[in-house]
């Protein structure tokens, strides 16, 4: 079971980055791509929201990997100016091995590089829309 979130401090990189997002079902929402913080009036940085997808990640990677990860998801992207998913801090429930939170994986707009991939590639994969016999 995931310890509460109130009240605790983490250590970002080590408790949150890179963990996988589960809704109340237990289902994948997305991955910690990054984190946006806001400095409080005695200085400290406060996670104010769990950002996920490609603009969230490359970034983050810096680099000229991290550049080409979001010029190409930026090219790829049918929006004028795509932005990464923004899950609020408000939302996580818990954290253990995961990232828990308390909305169900469709009332969220985070997965448009996964329905994207999947409309584009894996759909366009024969047989990929068949379910096994």
């Amino acid at each position: 079971m995931a310890d509460t979130v109130a009240g605790r401090e983490y250590d970002a990189a080590l408790h949150l980055l890179d963990r996988q997002i589960l809704d109340p079902d237990g289902a994948m929402v997305a991955n910690v791509d990054d984190l946006e913080l806001t400095e409080d009036d005695q200085g400290r940085f406060l996670v104010t929201a769990i950002l996920t997808g490609p603009d969230a990640l490359g970034p983050r990677l810096g680099g000229r990997l991290g550049h080409w990860m979001v010029a190409v998801w930026q090219r790829l992207r049918a929006d004028e100016d795509p932005a990464a998913g923004r899950i609020d801090i408000g939302e996580v429930v818990g954290v253990d091995s995961a990232v828990h939170i308390g909305v169900r994986r469709k009332a969220l707009d985070v997965d448009g590089f996964e329905q994207w991939t999947h409309a584009r590639i894996i759909d366009a994969i024969p047989g990929a829309t068949h379910d096994p016999e």
